[in-house]
């Protein structure tokens, strides 16, 4: 996931997707570039090293320069990895979100939000009856909603 991030990061300023552009039609190098788009050679070789840090860029040394290409399998790694999340089915083991989250001690007094099925609770936990909750959070018992309705 990592890898990923440091990809997604690295393409998500303006600047870099332009030289990813140029490079998919040129191999060039960090002057040529800077004068096809009109910045500074430094700031080419600054985004050109978060390019080449993420694995999106390649560098090839050619006399005394150094010409950069695309490395389009990264680009077909990324594409293959959002198809499978696209196709990933979520399935809680739990009936209630809320309680999952409250075990990794996200959740506090958030049953509205954190409820699978918001829609079907009120506008508090408090003003659920007990068949709304049991319907929103399945059998359950020593619930949150339940807990906060006996303390009343």
């Amino acid at each position: 996931m990592d890898k990923f991030s440091a990809i997604f990061k690295a393409l998500s300023d303006e600047t870099r997707w332009n030289i990813i552009e140029l490079l998919l039609g040129y191999d060039l190098c960090v002057g040529g570039i800077a004068s096809r788009l009109g910045i500074s050679s430094a700031a080419v070789s600054q985004h050109i090293q978060i390019l080449r840090k993420a694995g999106i860029v390649k560098g090839e040394k050619k006399g005394y320069w150094t010409h950069y290409t695309i490395n389009r399998e990264v680009f077909e790694q990324i594409a293959e990895e959002l198809r499978l999340l696209g196709k990933k089915v979520y399935e809680p083991k739990k009936a209630c979100i809320r309680q999952s989250a409250e075990e990794e001690g996200r959740c506090k007094d958030m049953c509205k939000a954190c409820c699978m099925n918001p829609d079907k609770l009120k506008d508090k936990p408090e003003k659920c009856t007990s068949e709304q909750i049991k319907e929103c959070h399945g059998e359950t018992t020593d619930h949150p909603c339940e807990k906060q309705k006996e303390e009343e």
